[in-house]
């Protein structure tokens, strides 16, 4: 009879220790989703902005057509990518297009004094600011919830019930900066001028005998 309770009371134990390490893995999961999810509107945030840059640009720059449709593509491509994978490396090839865009705002000074352009480059580094942020976020919930389910007890439950791991959202920090084009006037150049003559030394050279 005791053992029969020993071995109940051992049944139960794992049981309770299975359902803890089944509601932390839910949770950690959970996390995880929503994190990726504020990676995604801030991605939504960038590709909404870029319509709006392309056209402000456009109107200064009407030929560089190329350029126009590389961001365009690339814009494409990322919102279709799924995964932080493959969102990732669609997201740096964005970056690279963004980058060429603004090198061209460098040889118009009409487009450079754009107000709304300026502001669309502003909106367009503080998105990226938040989307590194999220990144952050992101990258640390699923290193919490990678190591939960590899290690050991939680290895032993997240196989059998479908816990998988999951991927980081890793980039070049290159690819995801937007270029800082200064727009500020050059300063006029001033001509060098002589010191004032003094006292004494308004003659010509060699006035003394």
């Amino acid at each position: 009879m005791v053992w029969l309770i020993v071995i109940l009371a051992i049944v139960a134990l794992l049981v309770v220790a299975l359902v803890v390490l089944y509601n932390r893995f839910v949770r950690l999961r959970n996390r995880v989703d929503n994190a990726w999810a504020q990676i995604e509107v801030q991605l939504k945030r960038r590709w909404d902005l870029i319509p709006n840059l392309i056209e402000t640009v456009k109107g200064y720059a009407e030929h560089e057509r190329g350029t126009f449709e590389a961001v365009t593509q690339a814009r494409a491509n990322a919102q279709k990518a799924t995964g932080p994978a493959e969102t990732a490396a669609a997201e740096g090839i964005l970056g690279q297009a963004l980058g060429r865009l603004f090198a061209v705002a460098e040889a118009y000074p009409e487009l450079q004094a754009d107000e709304n352009f300026r502001q669309l480059q502003t909106e367009l580094g503080e998105t990226e600011n938040r989307i590194a942020v999220s990144r952050q976020v992101y990258n640390d919930t699923v290193l919490t919830y990678n190591n939960a389910i590899q290690t050991f007890p939680g290895v032993l439950v997240a196989s059998p019930f479908g816990f998988a791991k999951r991927e980081f959202f890793e980039t070049d920090s290159t690819q995801r900066e937007v270029p800082q084009v200064d727009f500020s006037p050059d300063p006029p150049s001033v001509a060098p001028t002589a010191p004032p003559a003094g006292p004494g030394t308004g003659g010509a050279p060699g006035g003394t005998s």
